[in-house]
């Protein structure tokens, strides 16, 4: 089980979040205002909210394989 989640945890992956959570942003940002200003503002405000979310995501699912495996 553990090289199954080295290989999910593997940083070279996590890069391939990088572009879809600033097109998300971007486009959601976009959606929201009409001027680049407030776009780029509320687009790196999603995007930490979405970090932050995904960092959530990925504390819960650990400390359930924590408490799964042991």
């Amino acid at each position: 089980m553990e090289p199954l989640l080295a290989a999910a945890l593997s940083i070279n992956q996590l890069w391939y979040a990088v572009p879809l959570i600033v097109a998300v942003s971007l486009v959601y940002a976009a959606t929201r205002h009409e001027e680049m200003g407030p776009i780029l503002h509320h687009a790196v405000h999603i995007g930490v909210w979405i970090v932050g979310f995904m960092a959530v995501v990925f504390a819960i699912l650990l400390a359930m394989w924590w408490w799964v495996s042991s």
